[in-house]
């Protein structure tokens, strides 16, 4: 019932030659190889395990269907072993479609953490507010992730709500369940302006960047160009007063990132610096996958920000994802935070693609 049983044989015994590796003295002094070991023992671990339970069900199908032959058996003996037959083989088939899961290839960057940028699109001063309402799902939903959230830059306009923001969010496996929401969001409702009660759309973009290490983006000093300017907006008694605020400007790719939220000129430096990196690497990885576009090709879109991904529809209170075409009609719930659902089943749809390729 298991596909790619030889992949299992060859994975049982490299995890028993882990469990061996990472306990010898040698080994354990190189904290490096040992750090790298133990990664590919937690990566193995869970598909051994299961594939332990499942060769269990499948022995005790075989053990079952033997004494179930036996002629000496009476009925009601027998009866007990196909009942044991039926339970153990739906045991099997559940086990086995785990494992697949298991075995899919994983997203390198799934436990990292990220970096937001939303950004008001069309709409005017209701995009703005839009891009508020999205900061706030997010921080709402890190918050029930015991994830940490900081701003890192922003641009509130004196209307309200939120022209840009780039903010980073720490936690465990931040990138896994954020990726999904890279894209145009929609908004529908009734402008507390609009005396004529019409509905209105406004939109805005959600990019989601995993953070990059400082060993995977080695940028060049000489690349970079550094210019200091004094702080606009809130942020106490220093604002206007000193030239805090940093705009660095990658000259070989013309990005150019600006952090004014911290007093301090040298913190608001070493944050431009880390979305910096986050963008240059997403480069890096949109190159890559450009080469490989099948990868991408999944019911769960392309990650493009030119992609409308969902529509929020308030006079319906109503949430609609468009690339897996799932709504949820409790959309005060979804902008306080309560996200999960949606997520989950884009990782579900996502897993189906995969497996899908994984067969062929």
């Amino acid at each position: 019932m298991i596909s790619k049983l030889d992949y299992l044989v060859d994975a049982e015994a490299k995890y028993r030659e882990l469990n061996v590796a990472i306990a010898d003295p040698n080994v354990i002094a190189d904290q490096n190889k040992w750090r790298e070991l133990m990664k590919e023992h937690a990566r193995l671990e869970p598909i051994i395990l299961c594939y332990h339970d499942y060769q269990k069900a499948e022995n005790a199908v075989a053990e079952s269907r033997e004494m179930a032959a036996d002629e000496s058996a009476d009925a009601d003996f027998k009866a007990m072993c196909e009942e044991e037959i039926e339970t153990q083989s739906a045991k099997m088939t559940a086990l086995a479609d785990q494992i697949k899961v298991l075995m899919l290839p994983k997203d390198p960057n799934d436990e990292r953490n990220v970096i937001v940028e939303i950004r008001a699109g069309a709409g005017g001063s209701e995009a703005a507010l839009f891009a508020g309402d999205l900061f706030r799902m997010f921080s709402r939903y890190a918050e029930r992730q015991h994830w940490h959230t900081e701003i890192m830059n922003a641009n509130m306009p004196d209307i309200g709500g939120i022209k840009e923001i780039v903010f980073s969010i720490e936690g465990k496996g931040a990138y896994s369940r954020l990726k999904y929401e890279s894209g145009v969001h929609r908004v529908q409702r009734i402008p507390a302006t609009e005396s004529g009660g019409r509905i209105h759309t406004s939109t805005a973009t959600v990019a989601v960047l995993p953070e990059a290490d400082d060993v995977e983006i080695d940028i060049d000093p000489n690349d970079i160009r550094v210019d200091v300017y004094r702080s606009s907006g809130n942020g106490g008694q220093c604002v206007n007063t000193t030239d805090s605020a940093v705009r660095l400007t990658h000259e070989p790719t013309g990005l150019v990132v600006t952090c004014q939220d911290e007093k301090s000129q040298i913190k608001n430096k070493a944050k431009a610096m880390k979305v910096l990196k986050a963008r240059l690497y997403e480069m890096e990885m949109s190159k890559q996958q450009s080469e490989i576009a099948e990868n991408r090709k999944s019911q769960v879109g392309t990650g493009d920000r030119s992609e409308r991904i969902r529509t929020y529809n308030f006079p319906q209170s109503r949430v609609t994802d468009h690339r897996i075409g799932m709504t949820t009609h409790a959309l005060d719930a979804f902008l306080d935070g309560e996200i999960d659902e949606m997520v989950d089943a884009l990782v579900t749809a996502e897993q189906s693609e995969k497996l899908k390729a994984f067969g062929e």
